[in-house]
């Protein structure tokens, strides 16, 4: 009998071990606790969201589970070296990422590595995948990848339309730009970019003025932006801090047509900031909105009910981009492993070159299409503007009411196609 019971317990113990070293172990670094928290946890649970789907309803990844393994390191770069270190201990074969600063410090890690690297981070520096670009400090990329507009790209498409905007007003002059935002890797990663087109463009380029990533009382920058005279500010920072210049730019009666970068708005930061968001500028990388029709919008709504299964909370914009990034991913995989292959990071990064104008199947109409090649990672550069609208009293009601009602709504404002220039790869 006790020779029975060890033989089960034996026979347990393998099926255990080799259960689960059949899932597919995957990292995801999210920030919902750090300076970034605001539109990380959107984000964030969007992706866990879609990868919980994938293994519920399509039985992971050619019939193997994926094996999540999440943390929170609260927007501190070293915790996401270490945690880095931890991963390819476990030999992830991709990572979902998050920050520019730690998404930039593990960039040799993961080329080294060889593991496909899905950040949250869309600086133009991840985009020069094959190192032609000739650019001081940026290196070869050929393992990073996100979904959407670059940060530089986000700029720039904005800075197209206030031109013509200006022009259309008809005021006479130059329009001032000024950069707003951080000390930081993050908000100044578009910097030098975005001045460089608003020159090209006509603009009068300001000295930039400094905010942190926190919430804070910016009365003395929103005084500093009102003196200068700007026309035009781009906010580097994500909503939170951003809600803070709103209110007290808006309390100080500064008039300037805020842009917002793509972390920089949504509609939790319409709630919070009111009548002061009225008018932000921003680009929404997906096709459509919460609430709006698409083909793709009932997968979203069937990934929603993972985290709610009442169906009946409001998704903001950043979830749905959460989503989309998760499944491209997804979808590289299962190219990865077709015909039998393995499921490798190489092959991986292949399976994100197999497609052009690529939309994962069953989210038409909602995932905005991208086209990746081994020397090119800007996957789109179509940048959709929506401008935040803000009608009415926001303190009463959640923000699924106040869209519901109109009192807040996402207007779109211009798609623009930028040109695919050689100089403004990596930059």
């Amino acid at each position: 009998m006790r020779s029975m019971i060890l033989g089960l317990s034996a026979a347990l113990a393998l099926t255990t071990a080799a259960t689960a070293q059949q899932r597919i172990p995957i990292g995801q670094l999210n920030d919902y606790s750090g300076a970034t928290s605001d539109v990380g946890v959107p984000y964030g649970q969007g992706v866990s969201d879609a990868l919980a789907w994938v293994n519920a309803q399509r039985q992971g990844v050619a019939g193997r589970q994926l094996n999540v393994l999440a943390v929170d390191y609260g927007y501190q770069a070293p915790r996401a070296v270490s945690q880095y270190q931890a991963w390819a201990r476990d030999r992830v074969v991709a990572i979902q990422g998050w920050g520019t600063a730690d998404t930039e410090a593990l960039t040799r890690f993961v080329t080294r590595d060889r593991i496909p690297y899905i950040s949250g981070s869309y600086s133009a520096a991840l985009t020069d995948a094959g190192g032609r670009s000739g650019r001081q400090g940026v290196e070869a990329t050929p393992y990073n990848f996100f979904y959407g507009p670059s940060y530089s790209d986000g700029l720039r498409a904005m800075l197209t339309w206030a031109a013509e905007d200006w022009r259309r007003s008809g005021r006479p002059g130059r329009p001032k730009y000024v950069h707003m935002g951080a000390n930081h890797p993050y908000p100044n990663s578009p910097k030098a970019a975005g001045e460089a087109l608003a020159a090209e463009l006509g603009f009068d380029v300001l000295p930039a003025i400094v905010f942190a990533l926190t919430p804070g009382d910016y009365t003395s920058q929103c005084l500093t932006l009102r003196s200068q005279g700007a026309n035009y500010a781009y906010l580097g920072n994500t909503a939170g801090s951003n809600i803070s210049v709103l209110r007290a730019c808006q309390t100080a009666g500064v008039q300037v047509q805020f842009l917002g970068n793509v972390w920089g708005m949504d509609e939790n930061a319409m709630k919070a900031a009111g009548a002061a968001a009225n008018g932000v500028v921003f680009p929404v990388r997906t096709a459509v909105v919460w609430g709006q029709d698409a083909p793709g919008m009932a997968t979203m709504r069937a990934i929603s009910r993972v985290s709610d299964p009442t169906g009946t909370v409001y998704r903001p914009v950043h979830y749905l981009t959460g989503i989309c990034a998760a499944m491209l991913t997804v979808e590289a995989m299962e190219t990865a492993a077709a015909n039998g292959g393995e499921v490798s990071g190489p092959r991986i990064r292949d399976g994100f070159y197999a497609r052009q104008n690529w939309v994962p199947r069953g989210f038409e109409g909602v995932c905005n299409p991208s086209t990746f090649t081994a020397e090119d990672h800007r996957g789109t550069l179509r940048v959709a503007l929506y401008r935040a609208v803000v009608g009415g009293d926001t303190s009463a009601g959640s923000v699924g009411e106040l869209m519901a009602a109109n009192t807040m709504r996402l207007e779109p404002v211009t798609t623009i196609d930028l040109p695919r220039r050689p100089d403004w790869l990596g930059w």
